[in-house]
């Protein structure tokens, strides 16, 4: 008697397995793809971080930025832009602008996060605080970003300062950061500043001309450190003050 071979059962192709194989495509591809955004934009700010360290910034996003601005606004303001090293920035201006926005600066490694608590608690309550970035913060924002307050900037924002810190060091950040900073419609760094504001260049900046222009950071283009309201006035003599206390250890 011829026995029976038992019959094998072969599992059709389902239409779950071609949905799933589907996916599994869309989702390796879409994980190379990040991988190699994310590596690809690692390898390009890294590269302009290391540059920036040697050679002076010749433009900020701010400046192109207020430049299409102007120009549809019918303004014809003209960018004064003059990069000076730090050994010929005034140690006024220098001290001043510490004293005005980041009395921490020489301490911290790129954030404070007590002025970062104190602002989000008075955001919370609804007061008006100037904000806790850093000049380190301040300087990752206008050499490489663009102005703005979404989350996704600031993350962009705290990865340049940590590579600024790493890389740069505090002397090269405060030489970039009164290079690139706006003092004024059309005014960007402490030279065209200093020509523009004082008729003299930014190394013989006395202590009252550097807290004038220290005063007016916040709105450099609502403000003006000479002829200006009693309230920068009053504020350019505190800075003043603090010039006196603040030591540079960079």
């Amino acid at each position: 008697m011829a026995t029976k071979k038992p019959i094998s059962k072969t599992k059709p192709t389902s239409r779950n397995n071609k949905s799933n194989s589907g996916k599994s495509t869309w989702k390796s591809k879409l994980w190379r793809f990040t991988w190699k955004f994310a590596l690809w934009f690692n390898i390009i700010s890294l590269f302009f971080v290391l540059l920036y360290k040697f050679v002076p910034v010749p433009f900020t996003p701010l400046m192109v930025i207020r430049y299409f601005e102007n120009s549809a606004a019918g303004k014809d303001i003209e960018t004064q832009h003059d990069w000076v090293p730090i050994e010929e920035i005034s140690k006024n201006l220098q001290k001043a602008v510490i004293a005005s926005e980041d009395g921490n600066f020489c301490k911290h490694s790129g954030f404070d996060f007590k002025a970062m608590q104190k602002a989000a608690t008075g955001n919370f309550k609804g007061k008006k605080l100037k904000g806790g970035s850093t000049i380190s913060q301040q300087t990752a924002k206008n050499v490489f970003l663009w102005q703005g307050r979404s989350y996704f900037r600031k993350a962009l924002e705290a990865y340049y300062t940590v590579l600024i810190e790493l890389i740069w060091g505090k002397e090269r950040i405060m030489e970039v950061y009164l290079n690139s900073i706006e003092m004024g419609d059309g005014v960007y760094g402490a030279q065209a500043a200093c020509k523009h504001w004082y008729n003299k260049d930014c190394k013989s900046l006395t202590r009252m001309q550097a807290a004038g222009i220290a005063a007016i950071l916040p709105n450099p283009r609502k403000f003006k450190p000479v002829n200006s309201s009693a309230y920068i006035t009053k504020k350019q003599r505190r800075i003043a003050q603090y010039i006196l206390l603040t030591k540079l250890n960079y």
